[in-house]
């Protein structure tokens, strides 16, 4: 049964993501160079307490911390503009940095990027697992599918899956994943009874007994149950498999746009599948990439963004859009547009590029290089606080987009733009809301408990669930062949025939 749409109250608080990487030049190639850029110091301890502590005082939701496995090596058919360029290379291991980070922290939660392809699930649930204890609930898992042929290669692989294949092995892995944490332990199984000399129930304890296509794992999750058993799922998939995907499993959602009135599309197709998959169309928190350079005055903003920009590097601007979009730019000349392609890489940057002229005019591979220079994919918007506020507030209302995954120019100085500025401007619109509620990162980002709700696919594995009984290979074939949620059983009977199927 499809849900009513629950319109959010308004004026909807805006929200912010910090989005920050274990490297160097992450979403603005070039900028590593500018003297008040701090990214060049990643590798230490002292970086990422330091920014942990900064976003919390401004209240934004959490730091979501990318990642790659691989080099971007398919602009010119190799990798040496990406390290020439420090184009996410090198790049260091984004989940040692969350304990420190939430040991100097109180509220700020943790989105950290592994991909489904290259770690098998039953190491990988033990690892969430103990960054959700050590967090005390505040930690998020960014699953990605891969896009970077280099991966593949060095995990002994010609090239990744197609890119629908990932989405059903990355279901297979969320599987796994969800009868860990949610259907091996059950809450209170753990007694701790000194008297009895029994500290957890072996009854309360289950073997999961999975077997696949993929994996196998017959046993018990290693861990104990956590504060919120499955970390708060993050997705950034925006193809049809990919929003499919993320309406299934996210609850918070990142998406790229270099418009308002693509992301207004975006946005729509995603809540649309939030419905289909059986759940509110605000289940998710729906997050878009956006970069800031903001100061007191307006002159000053753009002031700051001319220097900014001289700084940035188109030949590292090609290097990213290369290995987004699945094309080797360096093949066309300057002046020729992308064309009509098919990519194995992300679509959906395709696509945006492909429509993304004002005029209707078709972006030439100039123009790539020239936006992608600050900000990677997503718009940069310049100006004092009080226009950057308004901006984000009609960003907002267009687009039904809930808040933003903010990437910088430099470190920390644009998140520190941001809480000087751009925050108090939103606080005195009544935007935005820099206290924190207690509790785990469920729970600030959806005032409803620290385990995952009912309606999502994960609850249906969890001990007792009305859906646990039914036989797990029949409910993941029928899922991954598209005739229901896996959260709340089939569609309704039209949209469960064949010529209604994604």
């Amino acid at each position: 049964m499809i849900p009513p749409v629950s319109e959010p109250s308004t004026p909807r608080k805006i929200r912010f993501n910090a989005f920050d990487m274990n490297c160097v030049a992450h979403q603005s190639p070039g900028l590593w160079r500018h003297p008040d850029d701090r990214s060049w110091d990643y590798n230490t301890i002292d970086y990422w307490v330091d920014l942990a502590r900064l976003l919390e005082t401004g209240g934004f939701d959490g730091l979501f911390i990318a990642d790659v496995l691989g080099t971007y090596d398919v602009y010119a058919g190799n990798d040496e503009a990406a390290i020439r360029q420090g184009a996410q290379i090198p790049v260091n291991d984004p989940l040692l940095l969350v304990s420190a980070m939430a040991h100097a922290t109180e509220h700020l939660g943790f989105g950290v990027t592994t991909g489904t392809g290259f770690e098998h699930p039953y190491p990988f649930a033990r690892r969430l697992s103990t960054l959700d204890h050590l967090t005390r609930g505040r930690i998020g898992w960014n699953v990605v599918t891969g896009y970077l042929p280099a991966a593949a290669r060095n995990m002994g692989a010609d090239d990744q899956l197609e890119h629908d294949e990932r989405y059903n092995q990355a279901d297979e892995y969320l599987t796994v994943l969800y009868k860990l944490w949610e259907g091996s332990w059950e809450r209170d199984a753990v007694l701790r009874d000194r008297g009895a000399g029994i500290f957890a129930d072996p009854a309360r304890v289950h073997h999961i007994g999975h077997r696949g296509k993929h994996f196998t794992v017959p046993g018990i999750h290693l861990s104990e149950p956590s504060p919120q058993g499955s970390p708060v799922i993050y997705q950034a998939g925006a193809s049809p498999r990919g929003r499919r995907f993320a309406a299934e499993n996210a609850e918070a959602i990142f998406v790229a746009a270099p418009t308002k009135a693509i992301l207004r599309d975006v946005v729509r197709k995603v809540r649309d599948e939030l419905v289909l998959a059986g759940r509110d169309p605000y289940d998710a928190k729906i997050y878009t990439l956006l970069t800031i350079i903001t100061d007191s005055t307006p002159e000053a903003a753009r002031a700051k963004a001319a220097e900014y920009q001289s700084y940035a590097s188109a030949e590292g601007a090609l290097v990213f859009m290369s290995g987004w979009m699945g094309i080797d730019l360096a093949s066309y000349e300057i002046d020729e547009p992308i064309g009509n392609v098919h990519s194995n890489a992300i679509q959906s940057a395709v696509a945006a590029f492909q429509q993304a002229s004002d005029t209707g005019e078709e972006w030439r591979v100039r123009d790539i290089a020239a936006w992608g220079g600050i900000g990677g994919m997503g718009p940069v918007l310049i100006g004092s606080g009080d226009e950057v506020a308004e901006a984000l507030q009609d960003w907002v209302t267009e687009t039904d987009v809930d808040g933003f995954n903010v990437a910088y120019a430099v470190t920390p100085g644009s998140f520190e733009d941001i809480i000087t500025h751009v925050v108090p401007a939103l606080e005195r619109r009544g935007l935005y809301d820099r206290a924190y509620i207690p509790g785990t990162l469920r729970h600030k980002l959806f005032e409803r408990g620290d385990l995952l709700p009912g309606n999502h696919r994960g609850s249906t594995y969890r001990v007792g669930a009305v859906n646990s009984t039914i036989d797990d290979s029949i409910r993941d074939t029928n899922r991954l062949a598209g005739a229901g949620s896996g959260a709340s059983g089939p569609r309704s009977t039209a949209d469960a025939t064949p010529g209604n199927l994604r």
